[in-house]
């Protein structure tokens, strides 16, 4: 009977994961501890039946680390993106226009600056240089040329750490110039912040919420599954995005954090459909995949 119970467990859990995409995945190599590496996630996604992962990496370009990913782990769809912070030359042009050179053309997605963010540094009162996307209420040229690129490449635009404000600047600008996948970044979380009006505002001009495990469990909690759960409601799942945020020391890995959202959201009332459309469709439409 325990047998039974537990290979029901495992057969649960698995169907829950097959096909999802997360697009927040932190792993090694990188120049903070991480849990696992690319390689070794990719191998736990794909047993686990998962669709595909966005590797992301505070400080370093990951197009060539997704290409090493997939000739290595077969079978998972694996992406990359850069992200723009100091080490990349901040709200650079130029580390995109590389970037999508990359052989594969997996660098798919552009997130603007995060922890050397304006925004993050104000907020963790830290005395060093930031990454500014925006001045006296308008974007920088700068910025605006990266949305641009973002449209011409037609890739996956993030808004990183700004501020709740600079977001919605960005999204109406991103739209403006066409492109076509937008995503907040974990709207809710800190330093971003935003309120449930700013989500809606931002979905209704088209841009996707993403909601992390991550803010939710050990040292990042900041939310109970319960207020997620609302929000989701109020700006509609049809406009939301869950992933993981996992790789950290400490916290479950990817697929494991997964199952356990999935679980908390299903238990709050969340049904199962909306969880599938918010982890699988979602997901996949905003990488622009079929």
């Amino acid at each position: 009977m325990k047998f039974t119970v537990l290979l029901f467990a495992a057969l649960s859990a698995f169907a829950q994961l097959n096909g999802v995409i997360d697009i927040h995945a932190h792993s090694g190599p990188d120049s903070v501890p991480r849990s696992i590496d690319a390689i070794d996630l990719a191998k736990l996604a794909k047993a686990r039946g998962m669709r595909g992962l966005v590797l992301k990496n505070h400080y370093e370009p990951t197009a060539s680390l997704a290409y090493i990913v997939r000739k290595e782990v077969p079978g998972i769809e694996a992406f990359g993106g850069v992200d723009l912070n100091r080490s990349v030359g901040g709200v650079n042009p130029a580390a995109i226009e590389r970037m999508v050179l990359v052989k594969g053309g997996y660098g798919r997605v552009v997130w603007l600056p995060t922890f050397d963010a304006e925004n993050q540094v104000k907020f963790s009162r830290e005395s060093r240089p930031w990454v500014p996307v925006s001045r006296n209420g308008e974007l920088l040229p700068e910025t605006k040329q990266v949305i641009a690129l973002a449209a011409k490449h037609h890739l996956m635009l993030e808004t990183g750490h700004s501020s709740a404000t600079e977001g919605l600047m960005i999204i109406r600008e991103a739209r403006r110039q066409g492109v076509e996948h937008i995503v907040v970044t974990h709207g809710m979380l800190a330093p971003v912040g935003m309120t449930i009006p700013q989500m809606k505002e931002a979905a209704a001009a088209g841009a996707y919420i993403e909601f992390v495990y991550n803010g939710v469990i050990g040292k990042g909690k900041e939310f109970e599954m319960r207020d997620y759960v609302n929000a989701i409601r109020e700006v509609g799942a049809k406009s939301c995005i869950l992933s993981s945020d996992m790789g950290q020391v400490g916290n479950p890995l990817h697929p494991d954090g997964l199952a356990a959202f999935f679980a908390g959201l299903l238990k709050e009332g969340i049904p199962q459909k909306d969880i599938d459309l918010m982890s699988k469709t979602n997901p996949a439409t905003a990488l622009g995949l079929k």
